[in-house]
């Protein structure tokens, strides 16, 4: 019992941490978000290994609903087509996979946002830096220091921890707090 509580006490210090230091992006993004979605942009997402799921669990609570009737909203995990990844990966190389679905379906005005919880993806890098060189707004999700995302990102979230659960549970609880604000704006009465 002893064990448990321990990770426990570090999750929540570390989730409250993430949101006490990050909140005010976080709200920023939710805005920027609403107001992409209402000009008619979209929101990619992706990331590696555990990034991945989190970047679909995302993509379907904006798609389908997190807690309120709503309108689907425009949000699509570029972590999903296997035919892609793997085409991409066999013909060019691992690191393109994200790049080149950015370029195929990122427009100017849409959001980019990439999931890497070292910071140091070369796939997520990548693709947030082509993101930037086509008008797409960039944002990280990451712990620690941020590996290299600081460098490609407009916005930057970062749990502070370097521990890989930590951090992924910073980024679920993230996911949870994005998609009910985000759904407000777009709920029926």
């Amino acid at each position: 019992m002893e064990r448990l509580e321990k990770i426990l006490k570090a999750s929540h210090e570390a989730t409250h941490q993430f949101i006490t230091q990050e909140g005010s992006k976080i709200l920023q993004l939710v805005e920027k978000t609403r107001e992409t979605f209402r000009r008619g942009g979209k929101l990619l997402i992706f990331g590696n290994g555990g990034s991945a799921a989190d970047a679909q669990h995302l993509a379907a609570e904006l798609v389908n609903r997190f807690r309120r009737e709503r309108e689907p909203l425009p949000a699509l995990a570029l972590t999903t087509d296997t035919s892609i990844l793997t085409a991409v990966a066999n013909d060019y190389s691992f690191d393109l996979v994200f790049v080149k679905q950015i370029e195929a379906l990122g427009r100017p005005g849409d959001i980019a946002l990439g999931i890497s919880t070292s910071g140091r993806s070369p796939n997520v890098i990548k693709a947030l830096k082509r993101a930037r060189e086509i008008g797409l707004y960039t944002v990280g999700l990451t712990g620690g220091q941020g590996g290299d995302l600081p460098e490609v990102c407009d916005l930057l979230l970062a749990v502070p921890s370097n521990e890989t659960p930590r951090i992924q549970e910073g980024h679920l609880l993230f996911i949870h707090i994005f998609a009910e604000l985000v759904e407000e704006a777009f709920s029926a009465p």
